[in-house]
């Protein structure tokens, strides 16, 4: 009787977790992103390799030695650059950069794209408000990243003046969140 008692109780409790677990995922979207499902239980790192639109993005990561961090529990908030936001830069930068000679240099461009902590676009939004139409976040290189609202649209200024656009924001990862950006941020 009592190891009845305790299977009962035992799936019970499972089904209350599974439930729970279930629920959960479901308030949850899955994004595509570079034709790839971005999905919400994977890493920055696990998604970010699926989308075709990010392989400059992932090679540059691979070459800075950023995939263990990125993978890290974080949480972090990517803004992360198109492969056709690379291609904006001059001819033969992402090369260049991705030299291991030029390693600090890559890291420090990558990490500038990265703030500390989960923010979504409505925490950004909010931020934006309380601050009178802009909001600063300091970046885990030690720059800063301005962020604005033109019209509807989410716009980042970065240390040069560069703009940069949000084209799909809330990119939900189990470490945090990616917010797809068509300019690559430069920091000073």
């Amino acid at each position: 009787m009592k190891k009845t008692l305790f299977s009962l109780a035992f799936v019970a409790l499972f089904s209350v977790a599974t439930t729970t677990t279930v629920s959960a995922q479901s308030k949850t979207k899955t994004v595509m992103v570079g034709g790839a499902a971005m999905y919400p239980t994977k890493n920055i790192i696990e998604n970010a390799v699926n989308s075709k639109d990010h392989t400059t993005l992932v090679a540059a990561v691979k070459a800075a030695g950023l995939v263990e961090t990125l993978q890290g529990a974080g949480p972090f908030t990517v803004f992360a650059p198109t492969n056709e936001a690379f291609n904006k830069l001059p001819a033969g930068t992402v090369e260049t950069l991705v030299k291991p000679e030029n390693k600090a240099t890559l890291t420090k461009i990558l990490t500038y794209h990265v703030v500390a902590g989960r923010m979504t676009s409505a925490d950004i939004a909010k931020a934006i408000k309380a601050g009178g139409g802009k909001a600063t976040f300091k970046t885990v290189s030690g720059g800063t990243l301005t962020a604005m609202m033109k019209g509807k649209a989410l716009e980042l200024k970065d240390e040069k003046g560069g703009i940069s656009t949000v084209t799909i924001a809330d990119v939900l990862q189990s470490n945090g969140v990616i917010h797809v950006v068509n300019t690559v941020l430069m920091p000073q």
